[in-house]
């Protein structure tokens, strides 16, 4: 059986590259595509890359695409349709904002879509920043036929993955499509212990992570954080940032996040609708519990009371209330890092073994109907 694997584009390491690290894993000798890689981009990371057979579309040609790929997506059409993938009997794409479901297979080929999300800005969960009028006449045109055009294409796909029940819901609604529940696949350490010399934020520091209700209500309360993670808002963040919040850059040693975590009373997690949420499992995964605005899937892994706590509203007073809250109960670490692993990469492989292996045989199935 001859299998390819499709990623979004290599830009950066998130939760979605450590999807594709373990999928890879499940096929080493599977090509994988990409629409581009930005090697300056991914940094130290990429090292985790080497060796693997990766082959880009053509957008990988266009001089400054790691900058552009969001302005020129109206070619993102011509990027995945332009592949050929007549020779592999499965196709495993790694699929978000990016629409690398798009691709065009054979009646006979098995695609399998691992969709972390429907594209966020196309579906109402962001909302563009500029204020010149044609950026915003130019957002509104691109958009409104890559809405039509990524519906159309989630038709092509045969079985959807989704990391959450919130990610589903997102599928159904958007796609009419039904989709299961994998959760992806988090590191998990297994030993470990709450600290108590300052919070942590761990994760980009873009706009959607809300970054600055946790930099603003330690601020408020004189409480101690230390940010990982760098993004666009960097620059502003620590701007307003009293001298009691640390920037601690990106951070890929895991042994070096493994010190950070185990000085941290607990990880604020802000982020507006996240679509899953693997920072979270992370913490609990070394027994530090969570503060985390209830939207998105970290509602399915972080257990209310028990490996941390959820603040309703995302406003900076919201979150005040959680942090005094958190403060006067008592976590288990061991309980914690019980749950994480309910979420480790084994499980994770299982699933998706499990899951592979039912969809070949439905649909080896199917085209026995259709052919006899």
């Amino acid at each position: 059986m001859k299998v390819a694997l499709i990623h979004d584009y290599l830009k950066e390491y998130g939760g979605a590259e450590r999807v594709l690290e373990v999928l890879h894993r499940l096929y080493p000798e599977a090509p994988v595509y990409t629409a581009f890689v930005d090697y300056a981009g991914l940094g130290t990371a990429r090292s985790r890359f080497a060796g693997w057979d990766i082959r880009t579309t053509h957008a990988q040609h266009i001089p400054g695409i790691a900058q552009r790929h969001h302005t020129l997506r109206f070619l993102i059409p011509y990027f995945w349709e332009s592949l050929d993938f007549s020779e592999f009997d499965l196709v495993i794409s790694s699929s978000s904002g990016y629409l690398s479901k798009s691709v065009l297979t054979r009646p006979e080929t098995r695609h399998i879509t691992y969709c972390h999300t429907p594209p966020r800005y196309l579906w109402g969960y962001t909302k563009s920043q500029t204020s010149h009028w044609y950026k915003h006449l130019y957002e509104t045109w691109v958009n409104s036929s890559l809405r039509q055009y990524d519906f159309y294409t989630s038709q092509r796909v045969d079985r959807f993955v989704a990391n959450s029940q919130e990610v589903a819901r997102r599928i159904a609604k958007f796609y009419g499509r039904a989709a299961e529940v994998i959760p992806p696949p988090v590191t998990v350490r297994g030993k470990g212990e709450a600290g108590n010399q300052y919070y942590l934020y761990v994760g980009r520091l873009t706009r959607p992570k809300q970054v600055e209700l946790a930099v603003q209500a330690c601020d408020r309360l004189k409480r101690p954080l230390w940010i990982v993670g760098t993004g666009s808002e960097e620059a502003r963040l620590q701007a307003i940032a009293s001298p009691d919040i640390r920037f601690l850059g990106f951070v890929l040693d895991d042994e070096k996040m493994s010190e950070i975590y185990a000085g941290a009373k607990g990880l604020i997690f802000p982020c507006a609708y996240e679509d899953f949420g693997i920072v979270p499992i992370e913490a609990m995964g070394h027994g530090v519990p969570v503060i985390a605005l209830a939207q998105g899937g970290v509602k399915e892994s972080v257990l209310d009371r028990k490996t941390g706590l959820f603040f309703k509203e995302p406003t900076v007073e919201s979150l005040c209330n959680a942090i005094e809250e958190f403060e006067g109960l008592c976590f288990s670490s061991r309980t914690c890092i019980e749950r994480a692993e309910e979420f480790s990469e084994s499980v994770f492989v299982s699933k998706v073994q499990q899951f592979i292996s039912q969809a070949l045989k439905e649909h080896k199935l199917f085209l026995g109907s259709v052919f006899d």
